[in-house]
């Protein structure tokens, strides 16, 4: 067995298996860790619009993969969606949110390494995520230049054909991206990597989402200080 079917025929495997099933462990066994975090009070400012820059980014990222690869290549072609738009298209969207995206994670990445008390509140996993995902933009930037040498969308179909081969347990996959580019391999690898890791750090929060709140009985009420002492005092009958 070579280092291509490793990386590209076996290694998706053991990340998507570490994914679900570490997942499921820590949110039976640890909920008490399942949140990202929160530092708001310090740096605000900072944390504010590198939070937006960043999820802005991510999401739109997430979702043109999502859709763009593990969507069947015949339904493109029966909306008349050539491939080489396609892929014009994914470089302009994609190039776009990966900008944001950067920017916003490197205002964040700066915060937790150049403030102390941040930096001494943020664990290895914090840092190391943030540390992986700036790389990993930085590569899905820099193949960008690379798809605008071929904009005939042949390799795209590749990348298509070999994600959805993945869930399909598809023989061979690994064999669709052994000629691509060398950029787009490392890519790939450390997205999968991320996979891996992605149970053991604070992006399980991307998992919840607070869907009970909307079928929370009765109301949560919320004063100030102020108004609760005045609340009291006149329930004691002090004018």
């Amino acid at each position: 067995m070579d280092l291509n079917q490793i990386l590209f025929g076996v290694y998706p495997y053991i990340a998507i298996t570490v994914l679900v099933v570490g997942s499921v462990v820590r949110f039976d066994r640890e909920q008490y860790s399942w949140r990202s975090g929160s530092s708001q009070l310090l740096r605000r400012r900072q944390l504010i619009a590198g939070s937006v820059l960043f999820h802005v980014g991510v999401l739109t990222i997430f979702g043109g993969h999502f859709v763009g690869l593990l969507t069947p290549i015949w339904v493109f072609d029966a909306l008349g969606v050539p491939h080489g738009a396609k892929q014009i298209l994914a470089m302009a969207a994609g190039g776009l949110a990966g900008l944001l995206c950067l920017a916003g994670g490197l205002l964040l990445l700066h915060r937790r390494l150049f403030d102390p008390r941040i930096r001494k509140t943020s664990s290895f996993s914090d840092i190391a995520i943030l540390v992986l995902l700036m790389l990993q933009l930085s590569l899905g930037l820099a193949t960008i230049p690379v798809s605008a040498g071929h904009l005939d969308g042949h390799e795209m179909v590749k990348f298509m054909t070999w994600a959805q081969g993945v869930f399909t347990f598809r023989p061979g996959i690994a064999q669709i991206v052994a000629d691509v580019h060398p950029i787009f391999k490392a890519h790939l690898v450390l997205g999968m990597t991320i996979l891996l890791v992605f149970p053991f750090t604070r992006l399980v929060h991307m998992l919840s989402a607070p869907v009970w709140y909307l079928n929370r009985r009765g109301w949560q009420l919320v004063r100030s200080k102020r108004g609760l002492v005045g609340a009291t005092l006149a329930a004691k009958g002090v004018r």
